[in-house]
């Protein structure tokens, strides 16, 4: 065979330059039987006996050898190393011209051989760009995609995948393609062709590498792509098949006009369907539909309009199936169920129905079950729902009744960041307005040694925040001397001054008004922490710097005010001329400012 393919190739060198076109044909042939055989042997050999520039000038339009040209192009270009001496041989600009073809089987086998020198390769692909070939074929897919005749389909398979192959993990060149409008024509492909099993999967495969791209969306959002693909869906019964349309319909999800899209065309049907079917099976794909219908099934609901749509008033059966996860021995169901009702649980008239209805006490079953050794991603999900349902000021005092802060409570000794920051949020949406429980939190003596241990996690900014936010809160919800004591004790005064300089002006309020209670309710007990963490100058700053938000002016000059009876820090306050600065706040702009700055002036003058 080796022998018989040199011999042909030098026939074929020979030949070209005659332009005798039976010799021609009898050496393609050849060439065409030895990549058969062995492709990357014969790619290597066409290689070094320097064929591929004699290829252009048998690429001519009218030529019989045409077609068989593009074949042998089309094969060696299946192998990594030939695709950029493909490109230095100018093979692409004859192949593009031969685009302008109405022979099918040249098209056809052009655009193989364009595909191939595509793939993976940014020469080929750049090439291709300046020759304008993506143009041509995204033309001929658009004219030809309402015939329905199986060479056509073939065709538009292969041009199909030409187009992939181009533009595939290139955002440049795939957002050229949106610009050509190719998602429209696409779309239509799909619905037209649907039984065409490989002209479908060549479509699904484009779609989802153009979906990755956000300026798609709005182009898939203007088609019936959710129609045709729950379609498309609804008719699938292999595995493979269904994740190929889970992998289009993930990225499209994310956008909300999409999501309601497909919850109308009837999604959600087919995805509770799919965790009915998965949720007994043991084997590793239906464990893997189970956690891709469910995980779509939750991003589904973090669309407003998608989410109250299957919501229904707290009645929808979707919400009660999904409900009915919760419960369930499944974790991924379980994790699935808890998001779901986070998701629901984004306005108040959601979660006042939601704890009326009793989830509280399936939430609560659910984490009791994951306190030891428990699956972190569920205490995660559970919490979240927890939070989010403890919002609206009337489910509070029914949750806290509930027993929800004797169960959060138990995953204290947790490790995991995500599932302290949900845990401190929660505590903290519970204690919100009700004074009983932040006394009651806020003398526990366990709990404000693990806030201040917290408070200090520097490596997670969103814990430490949190802490910070509790500690401040239970001292502000229960005005309690004894939750003052307990946080002096635990040493947390000085971090709740360093959180009246935080570059957050709501924790900076919840701070001062929190250390103005405790400077009210157990001065001479917090004296010492005060002096320690440097009060007296983050005031002084506070007020000097013209940066700082009118509110926390007001509430720093009452701190001042709070902190005069204890003379040490009487003495701090005159040491750094704070008259000065207070009597320019006479002239602030705020009403209430330069009301307080006149108050606090004439204090510091008569204690002075």
């Amino acid at each position: 065979m080796a022998d018989n393919l040199s011999e042909a190739l030098k026939k074929l060198k020979l030949a070209s330059a005659d332009s005798a076109t039976d010799n021609v044909e009898s050496c393609l042939d050849c060439l065409l039987k030895a990549l058969a055989h062995n492709n990357a042997n014969a790619s290597e050999k066409v290689q070094e006996m320097g064929v591929l520039p004699l290829l252009p000038t048998l690429l001519a339009p009218q030529s019989s050898c045409t077609p068989k040209v593009a074949n042998i192009i089309a094969e060696v270009a299946k192998n990594e190393f030939m695709r950029s001496p493909c490109v230095e041989a100018g093979l692409i600009p004859p192949l593009v011209q031969l685009l302008h073809s109405k022979d099918q089987e040249v098209l056809l086998q052009t655009g193989r051989a364009l595909g191939n020198i595509c793939y993976d390769s940014h020469e080929g692909r750049s090439a291709v760009d300046q020759a304008g070939g993506a143009q041509i074929v995204a033309g001929h897919i658009k004219s030809m995609s309402q015939n329905t005749d199986p060479d056509n389909g073939k065709l538009l398979t292969v041009f199909c995948g030409m187009l992939m192959n181009y533009s595939n993990e290139n955002d440049s060149l795939q957002a050229q393609l949106i610009n050509m409008g190719v998602i429209p024509t696409l779309v239509k492909l799909l619905g037209l062709h649907s039984d065409n099993t490989a002209l479908t999967e060549m479509c699904l495969i484009a779609f989802g590498n153009l979906a990755e791209l956000e300026s798609s969306k709005e182009q898939f959002a203007s088609t019936n792509i959710a129609e045709e693909l729950v379609r498309l869906f609804q008719k699938q019964a292999e595995h493979e098949k269904k994740e190929m349309i889970f992998e289009v319909l993930a990225p499209l999800a994310e956008n909300d006009v999409i999501k309601l899209q497909l919850v109308e065309a009837g999604l959600v049907e087919c995805l509770l369907d799919v965790v009915t079917h998965t949720v007994d099976g043991e084997r590793d794909e239906d464990v893997a539909q189970l956690k891709t219908a469910s995980d779509l099934m939750v991003l589904l609901l973090l669309g407003d309009e998608s989410m109250q749509k299957l919501f229904e008033a707290g009645k929808g059966s979707v919400f009660e199936r999904v409900l009915s996860w919760v419960p369930s021995h499944n974790h991924q169901l379980q994790l699935a169920g808890a998001l779901a009702i986070a998701n629901f649980a984004r306005n108040d008239g959601n979660c006042i129905h939601m704890v009326e209805s009793g989830i509280v006490q399936k939430l609560l079953e659910l984490l009791d079950r994951h306190v030891e050794e428990g699956n972190v991603t569920v205490q995660h999900a559970a919490l979240s729902a927890l939070r989010n349902l403890a919002i609206p000021v009337v489910n509070k005092a029914k949750m806290l009744s509930a027993g929800v802060s004797d169960t959060v409570l138990k995953f204290l000794p947790s490790e995991m960041p995500p599932v302290q920051f949900k845990l401190l949020g929660t505590l903290r949406m519970l204690i919100d307005t009700q004074a009983d429980a932040a006394d009651q939190l806020g003398t526990n003596a366990k709990l404000v040694e693990r806030l201040v241990e917290w408070c200090e996690a520097k490596d997670h900014a969103g814990v430490m925040g949190e802490s910070n936010r509790l500690l401040s809160a239970l001292i502000r919800h229960s005005k309690s001397k004894d939750v003052v004591k307990t946080v002096i004790q635990g040493a947390g005064v000085k971090h709740l001054v360093v959180m009246a300089m935080s570059e957050h002006m709501i924790m900076q309020n919840e701070a001062l008004v929190a250390l103005g209670l405790i400077a009210g309710l157990d001065l001479v007990g917090a004296e010492k922490d005060f002096v320690g963490a440097g009060l007296v100058q983050v005031l002084h700053k506070l007020l000097s710097d013209e940066r700082t938000a009118p509110e926390i002016k007001y509430n720093s000059m009452i701190l001042i005010c709070a902190v005069m009876g204890s003379e040490p820090l009487h003495k701090e306050v005159q040491g750094l001329a704070f008259i000065d600065v207070v009597s320019k706040l006479r002239s602030h702009e705020n009403k209430t400012v330069s009301h307080q700055a006149s108050l606090t002036e004439q204090r510091l003058t008569a204690q002075s």
